[in-house]
Protein backbone atom coordinates (compact mmCIF):
# COMPACT_ATOMS: atom_id res chain seq x y z
CA UNK A 1 0.00 0.00 0.00
CA UNK A 2 1.36 3.42 -0.96
CA UNK A 3 1.77 6.27 1.49
CA UNK A 4 -0.86 9.00 1.09
CA UNK A 5 0.43 11.31 3.85
CA UNK A 6 3.79 11.40 5.61
CA UNK A 7 4.43 13.79 8.51
CA UNK A 8 7.99 14.45 9.61
CA UNK A 9 9.06 16.21 12.82
CA UNK A 10 5.84 18.23 12.96
CA UNK A 11 5.32 21.04 15.45
CA UNK A 12 2.27 23.26 15.83
CA UNK A 13 1.44 26.03 18.26
CA UNK A 14 -1.87 27.61 19.20
CA UNK A 15 -1.95 31.16 20.54
CA UNK A 16 1.85 31.01 21.01
CA UNK A 17 1.63 27.82 23.08
CA UNK A 18 3.27 24.66 21.74
CA UNK A 19 0.59 21.96 21.42
CA UNK A 20 2.37 19.45 19.15
CA UNK A 21 6.11 18.76 19.03
CA UNK A 22 8.30 16.29 17.11
CA UNK A 23 5.33 14.38 15.69
CA UNK A 24 5.92 11.74 13.01
CA UNK A 25 3.36 9.41 11.41
CA UNK A 26 2.16 8.10 8.07
CA UNK A 27 -1.22 7.37 6.50
CA UNK A 28 -1.18 4.63 3.85
CA UNK A 29 -3.85 3.55 1.39
CA UNK A 30 -6.56 1.57 3.13
CA UNK A 31 -5.70 2.75 6.65
CA UNK A 32 -8.35 3.67 9.20
CA UNK A 33 -6.52 6.07 11.49
CA UNK A 34 -8.12 7.45 14.64
CA UNK A 35 -6.58 10.57 16.18
CA UNK A 36 -7.36 10.61 19.89
CA UNK A 37 -6.20 12.59 22.92
CA UNK A 38 -7.35 14.76 25.75
CA UNK A 39 -8.86 18.21 25.21
CA UNK A 40 -6.19 20.68 24.24
CA UNK A 41 -3.77 18.03 23.00
CA UNK A 42 -3.83 19.44 19.45
CA UNK A 43 -6.32 17.22 17.59
CA UNK A 44 -8.12 20.12 15.89
CA UNK A 45 -4.87 21.96 15.22
CA UNK A 46 -3.37 18.90 13.54
CA UNK A 47 -6.51 18.41 11.45
CA UNK A 48 -6.28 21.99 10.20
CA UNK A 49 -2.66 21.34 9.29
CA UNK A 50 -3.48 18.17 7.38
CA UNK A 51 -6.21 20.03 5.48
CA UNK A 52 -3.78 22.79 4.54
CA UNK A 53 -5.56 25.39 6.67
CA UNK A 54 -2.62 25.90 9.05
CA UNK A 55 1.11 25.74 8.37
CA UNK A 56 3.34 23.79 10.77
CA UNK A 57 5.84 25.76 12.84
CA UNK A 58 8.34 23.01 12.16
CA UNK A 59 8.61 19.89 10.02
CA UNK A 60 6.64 19.03 6.92
CA UNK A 61 3.54 17.26 5.63
CA UNK A 62 4.18 15.30 2.44
CA UNK A 63 1.27 14.16 0.29
CA UNK A 64 1.76 11.13 -1.96
CA UNK A 65 1.83 11.73 -5.69
CA UNK A 66 -1.29 9.59 -6.12
CA UNK A 67 -3.31 11.75 -3.71
CA UNK A 68 -4.84 14.85 -5.24
CA UNK A 69 -6.63 17.48 -3.19
CA UNK A 70 -9.77 16.75 -5.20
CA UNK A 71 -9.66 13.21 -3.80
CA UNK A 72 -9.95 14.33 -0.15
CA UNK A 73 -13.36 14.66 1.51
CA UNK A 74 -13.95 16.40 4.83
CA UNK A 75 -16.76 16.08 7.35
CA UNK A 76 -16.31 18.88 9.94
CA UNK A 77 -18.04 19.35 13.25
CA UNK A 78 -21.32 21.17 12.71
CA UNK A 79 -22.20 24.56 14.13
CA UNK A 80 -25.82 25.36 15.18
CA UNK A 81 -26.16 27.62 12.13
CA UNK A 82 -25.12 24.80 9.77
CA UNK A 83 -27.65 22.42 11.31
CA UNK A 84 -30.36 24.91 10.33
CA UNK A 85 -29.21 25.23 6.71
CA UNK A 86 -32.27 25.74 4.44
CA UNK A 87 -31.44 23.50 1.47
CA UNK A 88 -32.62 20.13 0.21
CA UNK A 89 -30.66 16.96 0.95
CA UNK A 90 -29.75 16.63 -2.74
CA UNK A 91 -28.44 20.22 -2.85
CA UNK A 92 -26.28 19.67 0.24
CA UNK A 93 -24.82 16.41 -1.10
CA UNK A 94 -24.25 17.88 -4.57
CA UNK A 95 -22.35 20.83 -3.05
CA UNK A 96 -19.55 18.36 -2.29
CA UNK A 97 -18.72 18.58 -6.01
CA UNK A 98 -17.95 22.32 -5.88
CA UNK A 99 -14.16 21.94 -5.97
CA UNK A 100 -14.34 19.45 -8.82
CA UNK A 101 -16.55 21.79 -10.83
CA UNK A 102 -13.72 24.28 -11.30
CA UNK A 103 -14.76 27.38 -13.25
CA UNK A 104 -17.85 25.78 -14.73
CA UNK A 105 -20.99 27.75 -13.76
CA UNK A 106 -23.21 24.68 -13.41
CA UNK A 107 -22.96 21.15 -12.08
CA UNK A 108 -22.40 18.55 -14.79
CA UNK A 109 -24.40 15.40 -15.41
CA UNK A 110 -21.46 13.47 -13.94
CA UNK A 111 -21.61 15.58 -10.74
CA UNK A 112 -25.29 14.78 -10.32
CA UNK A 113 -24.76 11.07 -10.97
CA UNK A 114 -22.01 10.98 -8.33
CA UNK A 115 -24.32 12.74 -5.85
CA UNK A 116 -27.13 10.24 -6.52
CA UNK A 117 -24.69 7.33 -6.19
CA UNK A 118 -23.48 8.50 -2.77
CA UNK A 119 -27.03 9.15 -1.60
CA UNK A 120 -27.83 5.52 -2.44
CA UNK A 121 -24.63 4.32 -0.78
CA UNK A 122 -25.58 6.06 2.48
CA UNK A 123 -29.16 4.78 2.34
CA UNK A 124 -30.83 8.20 2.30
CA UNK A 125 -32.75 8.02 -1.00
CA UNK A 126 -36.03 8.61 0.85
CA UNK A 127 -34.66 11.93 2.18
CA UNK A 128 -33.45 13.33 -1.14
CA UNK A 129 -36.11 16.07 -1.42
CA UNK A 130 -36.39 16.78 2.30
CA UNK A 131 -35.11 20.01 3.81
CA UNK A 132 -31.77 19.43 5.54
CA UNK A 133 -32.82 21.58 8.51
CA UNK A 134 -35.78 19.26 9.25
CA UNK A 135 -33.67 16.10 9.61
CA UNK A 136 -32.57 14.37 12.79
CA UNK A 137 -28.95 14.60 13.87
CA UNK A 138 -28.18 11.12 12.58
CA UNK A 139 -29.80 11.81 9.22
CA UNK A 140 -27.86 15.06 8.89
CA UNK A 141 -24.58 13.24 9.52
CA UNK A 142 -25.38 10.71 6.80
CA UNK A 143 -26.08 13.59 4.41
CA UNK A 144 -22.78 15.25 5.31
CA UNK A 145 -20.93 11.96 4.90
CA UNK A 146 -22.46 11.60 1.42
CA UNK A 147 -21.35 15.18 0.70
CA UNK A 148 -17.79 14.36 1.84
CA UNK A 149 -17.78 11.31 -0.45
CA UNK A 150 -18.70 13.57 -3.37
CA UNK A 151 -15.63 15.66 -2.59
CA UNK A 152 -13.17 12.82 -2.07
CA UNK A 153 -13.11 9.27 -3.35
CA UNK A 154 -9.76 8.23 -1.85
CA UNK A 155 -9.42 9.83 1.61
CA UNK A 156 -11.95 11.09 4.16
CA UNK A 157 -11.17 13.36 7.12
CA UNK A 158 -13.89 13.02 9.76
CA UNK A 159 -13.92 15.39 12.75
CA UNK A 160 -15.90 13.88 15.66
CA UNK A 161 -18.60 12.48 13.32
CA UNK A 162 -20.77 10.97 16.09
CA UNK A 163 -20.88 13.92 18.50
CA UNK A 164 -24.38 14.41 19.90
CA UNK A 165 -25.80 11.20 18.41
CA UNK A 166 -27.61 8.60 20.51
CA UNK A 167 -25.90 5.20 21.04
CA UNK A 168 -27.86 3.32 18.36
CA UNK A 169 -27.26 5.97 15.68
CA UNK A 170 -23.62 6.24 16.78
CA UNK A 171 -23.10 2.53 16.20
CA UNK A 172 -24.79 2.79 12.79
CA UNK A 173 -22.48 5.64 11.82
CA UNK A 174 -19.38 3.73 12.91
CA UNK A 175 -20.48 0.71 10.85
CA UNK A 176 -21.10 2.90 7.80
CA UNK A 177 -17.60 4.34 8.08
CA UNK A 178 -16.10 0.88 8.59
CA UNK A 179 -17.90 -0.34 5.46
CA UNK A 180 -16.56 2.58 3.42
CA UNK A 181 -13.07 1.64 4.57
CA UNK A 182 -13.28 -2.13 4.09
CA UNK A 183 -15.65 -2.44 1.12
CA UNK A 184 -14.97 0.76 -0.83
CA UNK A 185 -11.29 0.90 0.19
CA UNK A 186 -11.52 4.54 1.25
CA UNK A 187 -8.79 5.65 3.63
CA UNK A 188 -10.19 7.14 6.84
CA UNK A 189 -8.63 9.71 9.17
CA UNK A 190 -10.97 10.36 12.09
CA UNK A 191 -10.61 12.68 15.06
CA UNK A 192 -12.37 11.13 18.02
CA UNK A 193 -12.70 11.40 21.80
CA UNK A 194 -14.08 7.86 21.94
CA UNK A 195 -11.06 5.65 22.62
CA UNK A 196 -13.21 2.53 23.11
CA UNK A 197 -14.68 2.75 19.60
CA UNK A 198 -11.35 3.86 18.16
CA UNK A 199 -9.65 0.61 19.17
CA UNK A 200 -12.70 -1.37 17.99
CA UNK A 201 -12.74 -0.03 14.44
CA UNK A 202 -9.41 1.63 13.58
CA UNK A 203 -6.37 -0.07 12.09
CA UNK A 204 -4.04 2.61 13.48
CA UNK A 205 -4.07 5.01 16.42
CA UNK A 206 -2.42 8.40 16.76
CA UNK A 207 -2.72 9.40 20.42
CA UNK A 208 -1.67 13.00 20.97
CA UNK A 209 -0.30 13.47 24.46
CA UNK A 210 1.30 16.42 26.21
CA UNK A 211 4.29 14.33 27.33
CA UNK A 212 4.85 11.78 24.54
CA UNK A 213 2.50 10.92 21.68
CA UNK A 214 1.95 7.45 20.25
CA UNK A 215 1.54 6.26 16.66
CA UNK A 216 1.18 2.64 15.57
CA UNK A 217 -1.28 -0.14 14.88
CA UNK A 218 -4.26 -0.62 17.16
CA UNK A 219 -2.70 -3.83 18.50
CA UNK A 220 0.54 -1.99 19.31
CA UNK A 221 -1.44 0.79 20.97
CA UNK A 222 -3.29 -1.63 23.23
CA UNK A 223 0.03 -3.04 24.44
CA UNK A 224 1.61 0.38 25.01
CA UNK A 225 1.66 2.07 28.46
CA UNK A 226 -0.30 5.02 27.04
CA UNK A 227 -2.97 2.80 25.50
CA UNK A 228 -3.33 0.62 28.56
CA UNK A 229 -3.64 3.64 30.84
CA UNK A 230 -6.24 5.52 28.80
CA UNK A 231 -8.22 2.47 27.69
CA UNK A 232 -8.43 1.37 31.30
CA UNK A 233 -9.34 4.88 32.44
CA UNK A 234 -12.34 5.09 30.09
CA UNK A 235 -13.50 1.53 30.74
CA UNK A 236 -13.43 1.38 34.54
Amino acid sequence: MGELIKCENLAFSYEDVDVIKNLEFTVSEGDYLCIVGENGSGKSTLTRGLLGLKSPDQGKIIFGEELKKKEIGYLPQQTPAQKDFPASVFEVVLSGRLNSRGLKPFYSKKDKLIAHDNIRKLGIEDLINRSYRDLSGGQQQRVLLARALCAGKKLLFLDEPVTGLDPIVTEEMYRLIEDLNKTDHITIVMVSHDITSAVKYATHILHLNFEKSFFGTTQEYMKSPLGQYFFGKYND
